[in-house]
């Protein structure tokens, strides 16, 4: 993974790798980053990487792919609200969160406010998330698709932990559930006006898949502290 990372590193960070410009020497923090493979590809374009995710697995994975890459990269294995504010508070060029994140807040004000206070004057926030569309409304199979949800509920739905896929069928049972509530667009929007960050982009990326030509697959926002 980290020759793969090293060879495209840019590839890693697609669509949204074309609003950051030139990361040289800039300052990154990756909330909810996971094992790293996005933050050690920001590194090998030289930013300045702090990935924040509480999970003791994925900071070990991601200090061995960044030793494996020949970069260095901070990691703060906490919760997002228990971040150690007095080192990195109003220091970031740019908060990144990226797929599949979003939906595991019961309130997203919080969660700005956070992003607010990590960003310098003029750092940027980049949101990449699923779009509702597919995640709220339309069931997708092959060439069929059906309106099954409720774009505008705001109920909790009970899902799989996402590791799950990993585990196999036998391990069903012994894994616990989790409750995530799926945002639309204009939600997240509204939550990050409402914290004085100037939204500068919204875009909504089509789904490539050839039976999804037309469905808009995610969506970009880039959001600025002025």
């Amino acid at each position: 993974m980290a020759q793969k990372i090293i060879e495209n590193p840019a590839w890693r960070l697609h669509p949204f790798y074309k609003y950051f410009g030139n990361v040289k020497d800039k300052k990154i923090v990756h909330l909810l980053g996971s094992n790293g493979i996005k933050g050690v590809a920001l590194s090998v374009l030289g930013a300045h990487v702090t990935v924040v995710d509480f999970s003791q697995e994925n900071e070990r994975y991601a200090q061995k792919l960044a030793e494996a890459a020949g970069v260095k990269m901070d990691y703060i294995r906490t919760d997002v609200f228990s971040i150690p504010m007095e080192t990195v508070q109003d220091s970031a060029d740019f908060v990144l969160m990226e797929l599949g994140v979003l939906h595991y807040f019961v309130d997203l004000q919080p969660l700005i406010q956070v992003i607010h206070s990590l960003l310098k004057q003029g750092g940027q926030f980049i949101l990449h998330e699923f779009h509702p569309i597919s995640t709220k409304l339309i069931t997708s199979s092959g060439k069929k698709h059906k309106v099954t949800g409720n774009y505008f509920t705001p109920n909790f739905e009970e899902q799989r932990v996402a590791f799950s896929k990993h585990m196999g069928d036998e391990a069903e049972g012994s894994l616990g559930k989790v409750l995530q509530r799926k945002w639309t667009i204009g939600e997240v929007v509204t939550s990050i006006a409402n914290e004085g960050l100037v939204i500068r982009v919204l875009e909504e990326e089509p789904n490539h898949k050839n039976h999804d030509i037309g469905l808009p697959k995610t969506y970009t926002i880039v959001a600025e502290k002025s």
